[in-house]
C-alpha cells in the first residue's frame, strides 16, 4: 500500500488547486502532462525522481526475502506421482485407504449417514468453540470406554479439533502456555508433522530412540533408556498404535513397563491415536495402551483422527482430550482449550462431526461402521501377506523378511535407505516417502508381486 500511496501523491494536482484539463497524450504514461512546447513538466528535476522511486517501489515485492518453502516430504510424493506418465506406477506414500482396484473408499456407512442428515434437513449454524457436543461425547466413549470412571466422574476435558493435526497443535499450545518450561520427547522416526507441530508451538522437544535398524524392529531398551533420562515432567508423545511410520508396537508387557518408567519420572503421556479400528480391526484392542495407563490413573492427553478409520480425510474431524484428577480440573483445561481454539480458528466444521456422532450412538450404524472397519484391516493384513510370501518365494539370498508380518496397520517400514528409495521411485515408478515407509493401504494384491521386485532389487543392488 505504501508504493501505491506515493504513486498517488505523485500523480496528483497540488492541493487546492483544480485538475488540469484532460488531453490526449498518445503513449504517455498515467500522470504526465504537457506543456505547449511538447516538453514534459512532470518528468521535470523532483517529480522525475519520484515517479522513478515510486515505479521501483512497485516492481520491487516487499516479500523478496520470503524463500520457496521445500515440498512437503509426505504430500509431495503425490505430486510427483501425479505427473509420472507410466502405467506401472503405484503411489504408497500418502496413508490413504483404497480398494483392491486401487480407488478411493467411502464407507457405506458414511453414505447412509450422510443421506439420513441431508433427509433431516439440519442448519449450517455456527458450533460452538467446543465443538458438537453429541460428537464429544460419542468419541470420549469411543477412546476410554463407556463406563471408564473418567467419563463417569466428569473427568475428561474433550474439545473437538480439526482432525488429527489440529488436535495436536491445540494440545501443543497448551503446553506451551500452561507448561512453558517443559520438554516434549517424540519417538525416532516419527510422523513428520510431529517435529513441525512442536517447532510452530514453540514446544521444546527431543527424541526418544524407537527403531532398531538391525532387527527392523522396536529398540525398547534404548526407549526406556531415553524416557528415564529425560527431565521430569516432561510430555511423552506416544503413538497408541500402529506406529507411523514403522508399524512396529509395544507388547502388552512392554506398554506396562513403559508406563511405569513414566510415572516414576513424573512424566505426563501425550497419545496420538490416528487408526484406532483401523489398525486391528477392533476399536477395544486399538485403545488397550491408553487405557492401561488410566486404569493406573494417570492424567493424559490423548489426540484422536476419523480420517482413517471413517474415511473421512476431508471432513478434518478428530479431537483433543486431557485426562484430569478431577472433574474441577478437566472444566478449567477445558475452559483453556477454547481459549486457545477462538483465535486459532473459532470454531470447527460440522459435517463430520454429525457423522461421527450418528454413527456411533446408533447401534444399527455402529455395528455396520465396525464390519467395515474389519474388511478395510483385513484387506490390508491381507496385503501385508502376499508382499511378505512375494519377497520370501523371489528373494534367494535368505534375508529375513518377517519384520513384514510383526508390523501392523497401513505401514510397513522396508528398512530402505533414501537411495534406495529412490531406486524404488526411478527405476519402478514406486512412490514412497524417502525414509523407506510404504502405504500398504495403496497396494493391491495384483501389484504384490511386482513390488516385491522393485523392493528386492533396491535392496541388494543399490547400497
Amino acid at each position: 500500500m505504501a508504493s501505491m500511496t506515493m504513486l498517488s501523491l505523485a500523480s496528483a494536482p497540488p492541493s487546492n488547486s483544480p485538475c488540469p484539463p484532460k488531453k490526449e497524450t498518445g503513449g504517455l504514461s498515467f500522470g504526465q502532462t504537457l506543456r505547449k512546447d511538447g516538453g514534459d513538466l512532470f518528468l521535470k528535476g523532483k517529480s522525475a525522481n519520484r515517479v522513478t522511486m515510486a515505479v521501483a517501489a512497485i516492481n520491487t515485492s516487499r516479500f523478496e526475502g520470503v524463500t520457496m518453502a521445500p515440498p512437503d516430504p509426505i504430500l509431495g510424493v503425490s505430486d510427483a506421482f501425479r505427473a509420472d506418465t507410466n502405467d506401472l506406477k503405484l503411489n504408497l506414500g500418502v496413508g490413504a485407504y483404497r480398494t483392491e482396484e486401487l480407488q478411493p473408499y467411502v464407507l457405506k456407512v458414511v453414505k447412509k449417514v450422510e443421506n439420513l442428515m441431508l433427509e433431516k434437513g439440519d442448519n449450517k449454524e455456527y458450533l460452538p468453540i467446543e465443538g458438537l457436543a453429541a460428537f464429544n461425547k460419542a468419541t470420549a466413549e469411543l477412546m476410554f470406554g463407556a463406563d471408564s470412571p473418567v467419563i463417569r466422574e466428569g473427568r475428561v476435558a474433550t474439545v473437538q479439533g480439526l482432525s488429527g493435526t489440529g488436535s495436536l497443535r491445540l494440545a501443543a499450545a497448551f503446553i506451551q502456555r500452561y507448561f512453558p518450561d517443559a520438554k516434549a520427547l517424540i519417538s525416532s522416526p516419527t510422523w513428520g508433522n510431529h517435529k513441525n507441530i512442536f517447532n510452530d508451538a514453540r514446544v521444546f522437544f527431543s527424541e526418544y530412540r524407537y527403531y532398531d535398524p538391525k532387527t527392523v524392529g522396536l529398540d525398547f531398551d534404548g526407549m526406556i533408556a531415553d524416557i528415564k533420562a529425560a527431565p521430569d515432567g516432561s510430555f511423552v508423545l506416544l503413538h497408541g498404535c500402529a506406529h507411523n511410520p514403522t508399524g512396529i508396537d509395544p507388547t502388552r508387557e512392554q506398554w506396562e513397563k513403559i508406563a511405569d518408567v513414566i510415572q516414576e519420572k513424573n512424566h505426563i503421556p501425550f497419545f496420538d491415536v490416528a487408526y484406532q479400528g483401523f489398525a486391528s480391526g477392533s476399536l477395544d484392542e486399538d485403545a488397550a495402551s491408553v487405557r492401561l495407563f488410566i486404569e493406573r490413573g494417570m492424567e493424559i492427553l490423548v489426540a484422536q483422527s476419523y480420517s482413517k478409520n471413517l474415511g473421512l480425510y476431508a471432513e478434518r474431524i478428530g479431537a483433543i482430550n486431557v485426562v484430569c484428577s478431577s472433574s474441577d480440573a478437566a472444566t478449567r483445561v477445558k475452559s483453556q482449550l477454547k481459549r486457545l481454539a477462538r483465535p486459532m480458528y473459532s470454531n470447527p466444521p460440522v459435517h463430520g462431526a454429525r457423522i461421527v456422532a450418528n454413527v456411533v450412538g446408533d447401534p444399527t450404524l455402529f455395528s455396520e461402521w465396525k464390519e467395515e472397519m474389519q474388511l478395510m484391516a483385513g484387506r490390508i493384513k491381507g496385503v501385508r501377506q502376499k508382499l511378505f510370501d512375494s519377497l520370501l518365494e523371489k528373494d534367494k539370498s535368505g534375508k529375513d523378511w518377517s519384520f513384514i508380518l510383526r508390523q501392523i496397520g497401513m505401514f510397513s517400514y522396508t528398512g530402505l535407505n533414501k537411495a534406495q528409495s529412490d531406486n524404488m521411485t526411478n527405476k519402478w515408478h514406486v512412490y514412497m516417502t524417502k525414509d523407506g515407509r510404504i502405504s500398504l493401504a495403496g497396494l493391491s494384491l495384483a501389484k504384490c508381486e511386482y513390488l516385491a521386485d522393485a523392493i528386492i532389487d533396491s535392496f541388494h543392488n543399490v547400497s
